[in-house]
């Protein structure tokens, strides 16, 4: 009886959540639609004035940028990482609720509400945590197949490299060298930024990144196309020496979003990119490339994702595996 009666509290709670979960789903897309006919049907965010009045970063001016101190907490997110660095979230790292993290992703690179509710809550859900109530360190996101994923645009697997918390400079510039597209047309920071103090652990990682780009143009913008060629690249690289190398769909469309984000909040200027994916900091003067009064959707979004995603020649030259 005891075995029946938990057998049957099991399925209605998992019939309960599915529904729940239709129901999140049709009131997210039907909310992001709106604030994307909200963006088609009103003005730009001026230039300057793109990050809210109040907010960390107003008018380009960042707080202290300060490298994470032995036992902070970091993670593989250079967004996440730079807004700790800056103060934004907590400087260790550490005890940040999902809602927090969902106001400030929002106020600092002008993702819509819908995006900001999204991807906090998706995160909370993976960690088997209350988004309402839930809290966490950076470094809980780093759960292999999670969030965190094989093929990294800018870190090592987790096979080779336990540690997310910090960038691989090798991979960096690699990422930053294919860039082929024309200069920015907004003025980004100084193409030849100097190097972090030594004692930053993000020295070695700028080092290496100056070293690997001498003579190169950093006047330039990545493309997706420069991104599709890329992701196939680090993917190819991950399958030939990762004995555990692993990759779903989802992760793919994942690894895909990540990168896009370098094309649309940073619009692929690699002199600002330089900055904030080799010492995850945010550029003095910076602010988002997205100007949409209501932020960048999930909608507006994908449109990119799918045009880098697709693109990977990677994905159709590896043969089927249907059995």
């Amino acid at each position: 009886m005891v075995l029946i009666n938990t057998a049957l509290r099991r399925i209605g709670r998992g019939i309960t959540s599915s529904i729940f979960e239709f129901c999140f789903v049709v009131y997210l897309s039907l909310w992001d639609i709106s604030l994307t006919l909200i963006n088609a049907l009103t003005f730009n965010r001026k230039v300057g004035r793109v990050t809210p009045k109040g907010h960390p970063g107003e008018g380009g001016i960042w707080p202290e940028y300060i490298p994470p101190k032995p036992g902070d907490s970091r993670c593989s997110c250079p967004a996440l990482n730079a807004m700790a660095n800056h103060g934004i979230l907590p400087r260790d790292g550490r005890n940040i609720t999902f809602r927090e993290l969902s106001g400030k992703v929002r106020a600092t690179y002008n993702f819509a509400p819908s995006f900001c509710l999204y991807v906090p809550r998706d995160i909370a859900h993976i960690l088997n945590r209350s988004y309402n109530t839930g809290r966490f360190d950076l470094s809980d996101i780093d759960v292999h197949n999670g969030i965190e994923h094989d093929a990294s645009l800018v870190r090592r697997d987790t096979y080779h490299q336990i540690d997310q918390g910090l960038p691989d400079g090798q991979l960096v510039a690699s990422l930053l060298k294919c860039a082929t597209g024309p200069p920015p047309r907004i003025q980004a920071t100084p193409s030849d930024p100097p190097l972090p103090p030594n004692e930053s652990p993000y020295f070695g990682v700028a080092a290496h990144v100056v070293k690997d780009m001498t003579d190169f143009d950093m006047n330039r913008t990545l493309t997706p196309t420069n991104l599709s060629r890329h992701l196939g690249a680090r993917r190819r690289e991950c399958r030939r020496d990762n004995g555990q190398y692993s990759l779903d769909f989802g992760h793919k469309i994942f690894g895909s979003s990540n990168g896009s984000t370098l094309l649309t909040i940073f619009g692929g200027c690699v002199p600002d990119l330089y900055t904030f994916l080799a010492e995850e900091r945010l550029p003095d003067g910076w602010e988002s490339r997205v100007r949409d009064q209501m932020g960048l959707t999930i909608f507006t979004f994908n449109r990119t994702v799918f045009r880098v995603e697709l693109g990977v020649e990677e994905e159709v030259n590896q043969p089927l595996n249907l059995l």
